[in-house]
This record gives C-alpha cells, sequence and structure tokens, in this order.
C-alpha cells in the first residue's frame, strides 16, 4: 500500500478527477485484414488506418501550456504511425498530422502504409507514436493483430476454416472504388446524421444477421456468420444510427447474384438490396447515398445488372481505445504502457474477497482503486493483477444500513498519479430478501439495533453479491 499522507492526497485528487474526469482518449481504426505488396508496388492498406483523440484532457493541456506563455503551438500533438518491425526509426514511419473536427475531436490518418512481401509474417500490429509540438513524448499505442493476405479468396469460403469470414456482430467497413481507380474511392460513413460516401473518413458499422420475416420496427438480432442472401442490418458504431434492413449479395462482373448463399470473405465484392423493394441497392452518386434500381437480366433470373455505384467492398474492422488522465501526475513520462481490463475475476469472500483484474499491459507500478479508494494490489503477471476487495464501509456505508446496491468505477492509477480509467464498475449489493424489505424498514423504528441484529445471520459481507460490468 501507498504512504498513509499520499493516498489521501491522492484520494482528494481522485475525487475531484471522478466529479469532473480530464480524460485523454486515443482511439484507433483498423482494417482486420491487410493485402500484401509485391514486388515494387504499393498496395495502401484501404480503408487507411486513422486516429481520433478526443476528450477534455487535451483542452486542458493546451490551457496549462498558455498559463505558462509557451503558446498554442505546443499544444500540438503530431503522431507517427508504423509497422511493428520497423524499429523505432521516425523516418520509416508516416508522419500525421492531426485536424480539429466540428466535434472538437482531433482527426488523423495513415494512408501510405503498406506491408511488402519481403515481410514473411502472417500477422502484425501498427504502432503509433504521439508528441506534442514541444517535444514531449505522450506515449506508444498499438493496433490489434492484422492477418496479411496475399489477394481476396475467390473460392467459396468454408466455415471449418473461418479466418476470413465476418461473423453477425463484427464491425465492417464499406467502400467504393470506380473503375478500380484508387484516387476514386469512397467510405460509406455518417456526417451530421446522414449517411454519406466520403473520400477522408470511413466509418465502423456492426453487420448484424436478422430474422427475414422482421419488420423495421422490430429487428431480432441473430448469431453466426454473415452469408449472401441473409437479411442484415448496419449500425453506425459512433452514431448508432442505422439502415434499413437489406439483403446482402454477391457481386460477380457487375450482377448481383440472387441465388448465391456462401459465407462472405474479406475483401469480397457486395451489393446491398433493400428488404421488400423492387431491384433497389443501396448506391453512391458522388458523396451522396441514394437507391439505384437494378436492372434485370431476361436470360438469366438469378443476376441483376448494378452500376458501379452500388457495388461495394466489404472488410472487417478493429478498434482499439487508450483512456488515460494525467491531471494528477506530476511526471512528463509517457503514459504508455496503457493498461486495458478485459474481464474480472471475483473469489472468496467475506473479509478475504478477491478481485483478479484481467487484461494486458499490467505492471507493479499500478494500483486498483474502486472509486476513491486504494485497493490492497499485487502485481502478477502483464495480463492479471489481484487485489483485496475494500470492506462497503470505505465508502462510508455500514451494512446495518445498506439498502441499495452501490456501484463504483474501477480505475487503475500509476504511482506517479497518472489515472486509466476503464468501462468496468464495481457493484456492492445487499441480498434481494433485504432489498424488497426495505419499504418496511423505510420508517426506521427506535429498536431497529436489535431487529438488524436478528437477521445478522443471514445478512453479512459474505452474503453481498458483488458484481461487475462493463
Amino acid at each position: 500500500r501507498s504512504n498513509p499522507y499520499q493516498t489521501n492526497v491522492l484520494r482528494d485528487g481522485v475525487r475531484r478527477y471522478l466529479q469532473l474526469p480530464a480524460d485523454q482518449t486515443v482511439l484507433i481504426l483498423h482494417a482486420k485484414v491487410a493485402q500484401k505488396s509485391y514486388g515494387n508496388e504499393k498496395r495502401f492498406f484501404c480503408p487507411p488506418p486513422c486516429v481520433y483523440l478526443s476528450g477534455p484532457g487535451w483542452k486542458l493541456k493546451q490551457e496549462q501550456t498558455k498559463d505558462k506563455d509557451v503558446g498554442e503551438a505546443s499544444f500540438q500533438v503530431c503522431g507517427y504511425m508504423g509497422l511493428d518491425s520497423m524499429g523505432s526509426s521516425l523516418m520509416e514511419t508516416q508522419k500525421l498530422s492531426f485536424e480539429e473536427q466540428p466535434d472538437a475531436k482531433g482527426f488523423g490518418c495513415a494512408k501510405a502504409l503498406y506491408i511488402s512481401d519481403a515481410d514473411k509474417r502472417k500477422h502484425f500490429r501498427l504502432v503509433l507514436k504521439l508528441f506534442f509540438r514541444d517535444g514531449q513524448e505522450i506515449g506508444t499505442f498499438h493496433s490489434k493483430l492484422i492477418k496479411v493476405i496475399s489477394k481476396p479468396s475467390q473460392k467459396k469460403q468454408s466455415l471449418k476454416n473461418t479466418d476470413l469470414c465476418i461473423s453477425s456482430g463484427s464491425k465492417v467497413s464499406l467502400f467504393n472504388r470506380l473503375r478500380s481507380q484508387t484516387v476514386s474511392t469512397r467510405y460509406l460513413s455518417v456526417e451530421e446524421g446522414a449517411f454519406v460516401a466520403s473520400a477522408r473518413q470511413w466509418g465502423a458499422f456492426t453487420l448484424h444477421l436478422a430474422n427475414e420475416h422482421c419488420t423495421r420496427s422490430e429487428f431480432p438480432l441473430r448469431e453466426g456468420y454473415i452469408r449472401y442472401g441473409s437479411v442484415v442490418q448496419l449500425i453506425c458504431t459512433a452514431t448508432g444510427i442505422t439502415l434499413p434492413p437489406l439483403i446482402i449479395r454477391k457481386v460477380m462482373k457487375q450482377f448481383a447474384m440472387l441465388d448465391v448463399d456462401e459465407p462472405i470473405s474479406q475483401l469480397h465484392k457486395c451489393a446491398f438490396q433493400l428488404q421488400g423493394s423492387d431491384h433497389m441497392y443501396l448506391c453512391l452518386s458522388t458523396e451522396k447515398v441514394i437507391q439505384y434500381q437494378a436492372a434485370p437480366c431476361p436470360k438469366e433470373a438469378n443476376r441483376e445488372l448494378l452500376n458501379d455505384g452500388s457495388c461495394w467492398t466489404i472488410i472487417g474492422t478493429e478498434t482499439v481505445e487508450y483512456t488515460f488522465s494525467k491531471s494528477l501526475a506530476c511526471a512528463r513520462e509517457p503514459v504508455s504502457p496503457v493498461p486495458l481490463i478485459a474481464a474480472l475475476q471475483l473469489t472468496g469472500g467475506g473479509d478475504v474477497a478477491m478481485l483478479e483484474v484481467q487484461g494486458e499491459n499490467f505492471h507493479a507500478h499500478l494500483k486498483v482503486w474502486f472509486g476513491d479508494v486504494e485497493a490492497e494490489t499485487m502485481y502478477r503477471s502483464p495480463k492479471s493483477l489481484m487485489c483485496v476487495v475494500p470492506d462497503v464501509s470505505a465508502f462510508g456505508s455500514d451494512w446495518r444500513w445498506l439498502r441499495y446496491p452501490i456501484t463504483v468505477p474501477l480505475l487503475l492509477i500509476r504511482d506517479d498519479g497518472l489515472i486509466y480509467s476503464s468501462s468496468f464498475t464495481f457493484t456492492y449489493t445487499p441480498e434481494q430478501s433485504f432489498i424488497s424489505g426495505h419499504q418496511l424498514l423505510s420508517d426506521v423504528p427506535q429498536n431497529s439495533d436489535k431487529i438488524l441484529d436478528s437477521i445478522h445471520q443471514e445478512f453479512t459481507r459474505t452474503n453481498f453479491h458483488l458484481f461487475m460490468q462493463s
């Protein structure tokens, strides 16, 4: 445990942080697969990896630099992105300049990254290094694993080998290339509440399988792999805006194939027919997303002729998010490695309830905090921390008077005061029988201690339900 005085000072700071979080978030979006370049060609990653900077902590940093008369330019963030095999040389990476968007997020895009045939790996990661303009390093951030493929598979995909298949509930990107020209690439995106075809930014969409007989108002989702001919729904992960139910069709030589039901593969050409419509397909026209009426083929009833704007390429995408706050940190050390919590595992009970925090990028200089209460923490490995669950009394609540659940956020705090927030919370919940009787105890009688003592055998701290949720 930390020094008690230091813990009290830090606890006051954590309380201020919980009231007004000054988080800084780095969000990396990238494709799940990358097509290899051969010879002297440069097959740039499509869609290109994107980075978004969000959270009030970036503006707070800007205000701090103004106070020190350093100048606003020092707040500006720049970055370098490359493959994890490129080493530390910034000359081998692509420089990112961040521009502020209307929603106050910083946006940067690495449009010229590729992997050559000299790199024999089957998987790799992207590495992002961020700096302030004054040279101060922010940290190093990694993408998720990216699978290398030679070209889109033309074979019928087998569900025995699901590496390239796309499952219901996964995230995808859709892009269109007129006449196969790279400069004409446009991505399905959402801007100001409307679906658009953007030449600059791409959106990640959750692709769900749905019941074929459902209506738009009732859209039961199903598990499984997406097959051609399935009814699907595209939901923007950033805004939650959805398109109407669509039937996904395989595209071959600008024809929509109506009788194909094989699994969809990465980088396949596909079309999206509006369910219940008369040959209407999702289509782009310059920057607008419109409906296009396909022409049926008189000689082949299983085909419909599409235009260029109705043929989309589908690819799975990944998102990794790093969140931290330097509001309490006094050091200028990089924030990386940023720990990421993936799961929680509770063991034991009573005074020896232990919580295992599972994830990645853990180290011995981290402490687990339950809200503003520091927990006794033990480092086990880069993927595991163990901590003692604080007694509910640490939050100012006596078990005898606890009638409603108490939920506290889980934080990881570095020795120097750097805060890593998470989406996980921890809930202390009384027994259901006790909660259901809270009306009886709402008017506390004078002999309430005696009443509570009488149920002490059935309601103790070991009978608390301890829940973890994200």
